[in-house]
């Protein structure tokens, strides 16, 4: 079964790998979602390196159709977060070691 991993989760590593205080570790967490998510409201592009990148697209209108009644409706023009995952990442999910793991380049 998965799992899912939570803001207090996030502050408990940071709390445990470096050494900060419960309390300063939460801010910590909630100052970098913050500023991940500020940067991707305002439309910019949000790269971590061998994570990944976060991105704003832009979607046109367009013709939707109903699934139950086959009703064409159209879908507003609207903005989506998209994110690509690094080589690194995908190495990793895919069973591969931090060491064996493709390098960045940037």
């Amino acid at each position: 079964m998965s799992r899912t991993v939570t803001r207090a989760q996030l502050s408990e590593a940071v709390y445990q790998e470096v050494g900060l205080s419960r309390n300063e570790s939460a801010d910590l967490v909630e100052a970098v979602l913050k500023e991940i998510s500020d940067t991707l409201a305002k439309g910019e592009t949000v790269k971590i390196s061998s994570f990944g990148t976060f991105m704003v697209r832009q979607k046109g209108e367009r013709i939707g159709r109903n699934p139950k009644t086959g009703e064409e409706v159209p879908i507003k023009p609207r903005r989506v977060l998209v994110f690509r995952a690094s080589h690194v990442l995908k190495h990793r999910v895919n069973g591969g070691s931090a060491e064996t793991a493709p390098k960045e380049v940037e």
